[in-house]
Order: C-alpha cells, then structure tokens, then sequence
C-alpha cells in the first residue's frame, strides 16, 4: 500500500499512548524505520512487542534522532514543546496521527474513504456518535473515530468505506492535507487556552476542519462557528434551533427539518432526539446535515436518530429518590459545556469545579445563578467558582470541598444529598477538567455515580441505574 512512500523513512513516533502505538504499527507495516519515545517509561514499557516489528524505543527524548526524516507527535504535544520545537527548528516536518491517516488512507488500492470530521468545543462525540448511527441505518460502512477513541490510522487499516470523524482543537493544529468531504464546527468557547495562547488561535486549529469541503456545515446560532465558516468554500449549509430558512437544517414545530438538502423535508420528531436538551437537538442537527452532504436519505436520518444510543457521561440519570434526581454529565469540562447542562433543569444543586485552564466562569453563573439552589465546589479552582458564585449569585449557599479524589467526590455528594429538595436535580457538570482529582471524566463520573449509590444505599425509594 504504502511502499514507495514509507519504505525506508526514518520516523519519529512522539508519544506512546494510543495514537502513538497505532501510528507505530502502521509506519511499520509500510516500511518505514521507527523511533518512539514518551516521558513515560510505563507507556513506553507497554509498547515493547513493537520491538520485535523493528522499532526502537528511546525514553525522553527532547530532540529527534540524527537523519530523522519526519515525526509524528501525539495530539497532547504542545508546539512549543522541546521536541516538536527541536524538529521544526531542523526542517523536519512534524504531524499528527489523523494526517498520517489521511496519508495512508490516499493511497489504499480501492480508493480512499469518505470522511465527514466535526469539531467544536462541545458535542462534538454525541454529535460524531449520532452520525455513525445515521449512517449506519442507511447501510454504510462506517466507523466513528479519532478523538472519539479509535485512532483514524487503526479505521483506515480496518478497511472502512465512511469515517465519522471527531478532531479536537490539537488533532487539527497538526494538519495540513487533510480535506474531509463534510466539515462542520459546532461551536467554540474558552478552552485549552492554556494550550493555543488564545481564543484566536483556538479558532483558527477549528476552522482547519473546513478545508477543501464539498459542503461546510455551521452553527449559525453560533458566534465563532459563522465566523470560521468565512474560510470554507462555496457550499455552506447551516443548522439552527429556530425554524430553519432556505439552505438551513433547523426545528419546526416538532420535527426536524431539512431546507438546505431539500424544500421541505421532516428528517425527524423532536421527541426522537436523545438525550433531550437543546445543546442535543443542535447536535442532531448537525450530524443529519453531515449525513446528509453523503446522500442519505431521511427515513435513515430518523432511523439512526432512534437508534442512536448516548455516551457515558452524558447527562445520564444515575438515580432517582424522594423526587431529587442525580445526573451525570461529568463530560461538561469546560464552561460552555456546563451551560448547556444547566439549562436543561429549573432548580439545580450544582456539583462542580476542577482545572479550568485558564477559562472563565463569570458568565456561565450570571446566566444560571437563577437555576441554582445551592452549589459544592471541588477541585484547584474551586476558589473561582466561589468568587463568581459571590459576584453573580450572592443568596446561593455554597459547599467547598477541600479532599480529592473518591473520597472527596463521596462527600461533595452527601453535602448536595443534603441540600437537594423535592424537584430538584443533583448534577455533576463541573465546567472543569478532572485531572487534579481524577484520571480522567470517566473517572470522575464513575466516582460520583458510586458516590450516589453509597449515598442512597439506605433510602429504600432510591432507583439507580447503571453509570
């Protein structure tokens, strides 16, 4: 497949995590001579049966190996950081996984595959997860992937015809040639600032997903999603929660409804998006007009939507006792994302808190602080979210938290256990990430679903479901 291109290049593997590992195996199916290297001795240890393939494994290095001729870096590699810098300093060209897979997957004997890649700061799974189904419904063969979980090199090698495709913010900064057929950007708020320096360039890694497009699909509810689209080609088409206009996919009534692929065409009920919420509803939206730019019809549209079944973390409904719910949606990591959470419930003891990387969560309590009943705050920064609970929501009774981990996580839920009141809804969305406390979201969701059920355990009217 790839003789001519990889036999024989030298290739540095940045990064022995998943894409790093699935970048290694292909590289040497193809030919090429590899290096990996990772901080991490463990990682790096856990890649030892690649040995045997040819590669080297070279712990910590800071500059690439004399006559190296390209590197791959994991997604997590900051541009400035020693190794990356070192090689962009020297003339190597330095890439990401999801490129080395746009690479590969041009040159499969049958034909590359049809990509349709959505990024935004949030929604960006749900929406990747409810375009596979849709997609699947109309008989495609289609896996979803990259950031989603599955590394692009390990779907591309799979053989598979269409790939929904999730990219964050990192994934694209490392891209250069990549054109999916359909792009769209769902949205964009503060995040991984701490990573890009700026909104700014946040936005222009974004926009990367709109090259070379046959249609770009935007949120025209969506300030920076209008802006970023400014970059794409001729064909644009928008969705919207409002009833949607000539080359728009949007909400009449109670269907879903196409006027950008058709006249007037119902893709599907309102009641047939799940979960509910309207960050879910322009999710669908967005995946419907993806699948839509690939020709699918709209009985699949409403098919794969009905099919569709959400992610962990997800707002899931963890429990239900003496009409307080407890909710999970430990994947709100960042404001915006929290938001949307909120608003989908009137009375609210809000469990949050976390790393913020340098976002802000003055606005997110001003546009809620009508909502919240009380609020336990855990994490590092904690202390933002009591300033700004002070500024904008004065009267809401507000619970620190000061352990970490399980334990911390048992009593944030007891203190909100407390204070919930018949109506109200117990909800993890902590607009933060979790690795102050926790290994990662699913971690943390996990710590809070236990947390709830331990809580619970002696309140007989108390129904869990599983986390």
């Amino acid at each position: 497949m790839a003789d001519s291109r990889y036999r024989g290049l030298r290739v540095l593997v940045a990064g022995a995590g998943v894409s790093g590992r699935s970048a290694a195996e292909a590289l040497l199916a193809a030919g090429a001579e590899v290096t990996v290297t990772d901080g991490s001795a463990d990682r790096l240890a856990a890649l030892a049966s690649l040995e045997s393939q040819g590669a080297q494994l070279v712990p910590g290095l800071s500059t690439p190996p004399e006559d190296t001729d390209l590197v791959v870096t994991s997604p997590g590699w900051r541009p400035d950081a020693p190794l990356p810098a070192a090689a962009a300093a020297g003339g190597i060209e330095v890439i990401g996984e999801v490129e080395l897979a746009w690479w590969l997957d041009q040159e499969r004997p049958e034909g590359p595959a049809t990509w349709l890649a959505v990024t935004g700061t949030n929604g960006k799974t749900t929406t990747v997860s409810m375009l596979e189904s849709i997609l699947r419904a109309a008989g495609a063969d289609v896996v979803a992937c990259g950031n989603v979980g599955l590394p692009v090199v390990d779907a591309v090698r799979a053989g598979h015809r269409v790939l929904a495709v999730e990219l964050s913010s990192f994934q694209l900064h490392w891209q250069r040639a990549l054109r999916p057929k359909a792009g769209a950007v769902l949205n964009l708020a503060d995040d991984h600032l701490d990573w890009h320096g700026s909104l700014e360039s946040y936005g222009e890694a974004k926009a990367k997903v709109f090259a070379g497009n046959d249609v770009a699909v935007f949120n025209a509810d969506d300030e920076w999603s209008t802006r970023l689209v400014e970059a794409a080609g001729d064909r644009r088409v928008s969705f919207t929660l409002g009833v949607p206009q000539a080359g728009q996919l949007g909400v009449d009534e109670d269907r879903l409804v196409d006027r950008a692929f058709g006249e007037d065409v119902e893709l599907a009920l309102l009641s047939e998006v799940r979960p509910a919420g309207p960050h879910n509803v322009a999710n669908a939206l967005a995946a419907a007009a993806l699948a839509r730019a690939h020709g699918v019809e709209p009985a699949a549209v409403a098919a794969g939507l009905r099919d569709f079944e959400p992610g962990a973390h997800r707002s899931v409904l963890i429990a239900e006792a003496d009409d307080v719910s407890y909710v999970d949606d430990s994947k709100a990591t960042n404001p915006h994302a929290a938001d949307a959470a909120l608003r989908a419930h009137d009375s609210v003891v809000w469990i949050a808190g976390g790393l913020l990387k340098g976002a802000d969560v003055d606005e997110l309590v001003r546009a809620n602080a009508g909502r919240l009943a009380t609020a336990v705050l855990i994490g590092r920064d904690r202390g933002e979210f009591s300033a700004a609970l002070g500024r904008h929501a004065p009267d809401v009774p507000v619970h620190e938290v000061a352990s970490g981990d399980d334990a911390g996580m048992l009593e944030a839920v007891r203190l909100a256990h407390d204070s919930a009141r018949p109506g109200s809804v117990v909800l993890l969305a902590p607009a933060a990430a979790s690795m102050d406390m926790f290994t990662d979201y699913a971690h943390r969701g996990r710590a809070f679903a236990d947390a709830v059920r331990d809580v619970l355990s002696e309140t007989p009217a108390a129904t869990t479901r599983g986390g």
